[in-house]
């Protein structure tokens, strides 16, 4: 995984070569066999978050290479709201580059993205369970380092917000 921070959010990407396409991507694919895959998640202050899945056929994909023009591209940006220190609104849409006017596919697309995203809901209420319920130091791993970082910057960028209303106030 690569991260990259920089004063307006976090990126962290990385891509696989040759993997066999993810389930939920491979019926939308325009070619058969392994793929090289980029997954890219980059989440801008203070709340939007961009996701870039690029699917190419094995060995044609890869960081600076001209993919070919059966590759598959999929944008998703995701605008998040907070409503309280638990609970958060979440909008959200897709681009993607086949298809477009093909009511049947978007169907089908959204609806393998709304599942996707109940089977992240699971994780992402056990990941705030845990923080409610820790009793123990975090375990960081190398793979965290992008939202352990998003999150100090956010949580400095609150803070000084808080201190300059406080500042305003007196």
């Amino acid at each position: 995984m690569e991260t990259t921070v920089k004063d307006d959010g976090v990126t962290v990407w990385r891509w696989m070569i040759d993997p066999e396409p993810a389930p939920f991507y491979a019926p939308f694919l325009q070619f058969e066999g392994n793929t090289d895959r980029k997954q890219h998640y980059e989440v801008r202050y203070p709340s939007n978050a961009i996701i870039k899945a690029i699917f190419a056929p094995a060995h044609t994909g890869g960081e600076g290479k001209e993919l070919p023009a059966n590759t598959f591209l999929m944008d998703s940006y995701n605008f998040m709201t907070p409503v309280d220190e638990k609970r958060t609104k979440y909008y959200w849409f897709q681009m993607r580059n086949f298809a477009p006017n093909d009511p049947d596919v978007s169907a089908s697309f959204a609806k393998s993205v709304r599942g996707a995203f109940e089977e992240d809901r699971i994780v992402l209420e056990a990941v705030q369970k845990g923080i409610d319920e820790m009793t123990t130091p975090n375990l960081d791993l190398k793979i965290d380092v992008g939202p352990m970082r998003f999150r100090r910057k956010l949580a400095q960028m609150i803070a000084a917000e808080q201190a300059a209303q406080a500042q305003a106030a007196e």
